[in-house]
């Protein structure tokens, strides 16, 4: 083992830099779309409410996919599932930047999604099998700050690609990127086979699957469909409700190698800190949807621009990263996760007054407020709910919190969204109601070109401002349905424990 150990320091130093070059690669693109969506849906001719599909097809795809990583690695080896996870998504982003309709485009994010849903994990075991323990820390660190790079770097770099180029350089920008990232690996990394194949529990899987599937199918497509005065609604609900019926049924019953680990259920704080994972999946992700639409949609802002006012949200979230784990041993976790969902809720408070006159200060205060306080929560969320389990089910605790991390974004995204579209024809209604010739407010000389009702340019023009009120309102709603969400999450800290903490070592 020591004479392993030995030759994989030679290549120690590439094969880091190209894992965590496919870890950025990852990163940049959970965020990178997001910018630009408004030019996505204008090329291809797609509403609010479809558009989403852009967002929540990779991350839906990505959550189902997840448990099933571990399970591939040690079945074929983590070199090639690895290698398949980085050059499958090279490849769908090259798809996605070629697509044509907006359907090519869903289907390629979702491939897009099963690639690399096990790419980060198994990039993080990697880096730890080829350091001693000695050097894990470290190692940790480099991770941790590549990760941290993607998201960031990922909004202005979006958003300068689609300003001065397209936005299918979205996704083209991941091609050399990928391809050193897979040479790297191919040329450094030596196989090692453990010679041990765990079985899996595929039935509790596609339970999940077909479960959680269709639930995002009903979300994303129930106000478009008028929900439940359509068939196809009834049938989606009806097949989300046998999935997770069975799901449930199969892990009461099932062994140890259940799909959903019981042993992880029957820890009070692990579901507890999960649950919170979910909500804050939500905040984060639907955020990240809804500011750059509102942004150029309402407010006319550049691509670039918008890109520049997102990123002050990642570095919100770095900076509280390393406040953090500076504190986090002299300061009970509850009380970080309470400061950070606070100002979490202040930040949201601010977005509740925002205005289509105001200017881009409000937005980069708000975002990088939120940063920092859903930066707080992350680190101690995970050290309070994975160090109460034992060792041998923390592998199953860290999926089922990124995937349900993941679905909360997911889930998150497809209920704002419609909650946009239906507040905003129901707003758009309620203010055309009173834009009537004969209302003395209509004959305003603040009606002056190019607003007028007696004109038909006069009347289209009107018509566009009142739905961009309309749709400034539905936005403001959207804050305050997440603001909710973050106020559900304050009662489930009463049911996280802490553990004791035992004397350790200076490091």
């Amino acid at each position: 083992m020591r004479g392993a150990g030995d030759g994989m320091a030679v290549r120690r130093g590439p094969l880091t830099f190209s894992i965590i070059l496919a870890v950025i690669m990852q990163g940049i693109d959970n965020t990178i779309a997001n910018v630009a969506l408004p030019h996505i849906q204008g090329s291809l001719s797609a509403g609010q409410d479809q558009i989403a599909w852009v967002l929540t097809s990779y991350i839906v795809a990505a959550a189902i996919t997840m448990p099933l990583s571990g399970w591939l690695a040690s079945r074929f080896g983590i070199k090639y599932v690895l290698l398949a996870s980085i050059g499958g998504f090279t490849v769908a982003s090259a798809l996605c930047g070629s697509a044509t309709s907006l359907t090519g485009l869903v289907i390629y994010r979702a491939l897009q999604g099963v690639c690399g849903a096990g790419l980060v994990p198994l990039a993080q075991s990697v880096l730890f099998q080829i350091n001693p323990p000695e050097r894990h820390g470290q190692a940790t660190a480099v991770f941790s700050t590549g990760a941290m790079m993607g998201p960031i770097m990922g909004p202005t770099l979006g958003g300068w690609l689609t300003d001065e180029y397209s936005w299918r350089w979205v996704f083209y920008i991941n091609l050399p990127v990928g391809l050193i990232a897979t040479l790297g690996i191919l040329l450094f990394l030596r196989e090692t086979h453990h010679g041990r194949r765990e079985p899996f529990d595929f039935l509790g899987f596609l339970a999940f699957g077909f479960a959680v599937g269709a639930l995002q199918l009903l979300l994303d497509r129930g106000e478009l469909k008028d929900w439940f005065s359509a068939t196809e609604i009834w049938i989606e609900a009806g097949i989300s409700a046998v999935g997770f019926y069975v799901l449930i049924v199969h892990t009461a019953t099932a062994g140890e190698r259940s799909f959903l680990n019981r042993e992880l259920l029957h820890n009070g704080t692990f579901v507890a800190g999960t649950l919170m994972m979910f909500f804050i999946g939500a905040i984060l992700t639907g955020t990240l949807a809804l500011m750059p639409t509102m942004m150029q949609g309402l407010m006319n802002y550049p691509v670039f621009t918008t890109g520049i006012a997102m990123t002050p949200r990642g570095f919100g979230t770095m900076i509280a990263m390393f406040v953090v784990a500076r504190l986090i041993n002299r300061v009970d976790p509850r009380l970080l996760i309470l400061v950070g969902l606070f100002l979490t809720l202040v930040s949201l408070w601010q977005m509740m007054g925002f205005s289509l006159q105001m200017g881009i200060g409000p937005i980069i205060v708000s975002g990088l407020m939120q940063g920092f306080g859903l930066g707080c929560t992350f680190v101690p969320l995970n050290m309070i709910a994975l160090s109460t389990l034992p060792r041998h089910i923390m592998t199953h605790g860290t999926a089922l919190r990124s995937l349900m991390r993941n679905l909360g974004g997911s889930i998150g995204i497809a209920i704002l969204e419609a909650q946009l579209t239906e507040k905003t024809q129901t707003v758009h209604s309620r203010l055309v109601e009173n834009l009537r010739p004969d209302n003395p407010l209509a004959q305003s000389p603040h009606l002056a070109m190019p607003y007028s009702l007696t004109s038909p340019s006069g009347v289209a023009a009107l018509n566009a401002e009142v739905t961009r009120q309309a749709a400034m309102v539905a936005y403001i709603d959207d804050f305050m349905l997440m603001t909710a969400i973050v106020l559900a999450c304050l009662p489930l800290l009463l049911l996280v424990r802490v553990p004791r903490r035992r004397p350790a070592p200076a490091e």
